[in-house]
């Protein structure tokens, strides 16, 4: 590359991993909000890594809640 080329400008693009959820992610979560009543907890505009989050808690909250109740 010679001198007299033109610098290009650096462009930062967020990594894919950071993008908006993908649409099997948003399935899944819309499913397991209803089914966990906390449909607050879906929103359309959240990252890949936000929506795996909410997935896993309430995936865990199910499990809690299909259990046998405890006693004291």
């Amino acid at each position: 590359m010679d001198s007299a080329s033109p610098e290009l400008p650096t462009v930062s693009y967020p990594m894919i991993a950071e993008g908006p959820m993908t649409v099997a992610q948003a399935a899944t979560l819309k499913k397991v909000a209803q089914a966990a009543y906390a449909l607050d907890a879906f929103k359309p505009n959240l990252t890949r890594p936000e929506a795996d989050k909410r997935i896993a808690m309430l995936t865990a909250k199910l499990k809690l809640l299909d259990g046998p109740p405890h006693t004291l």
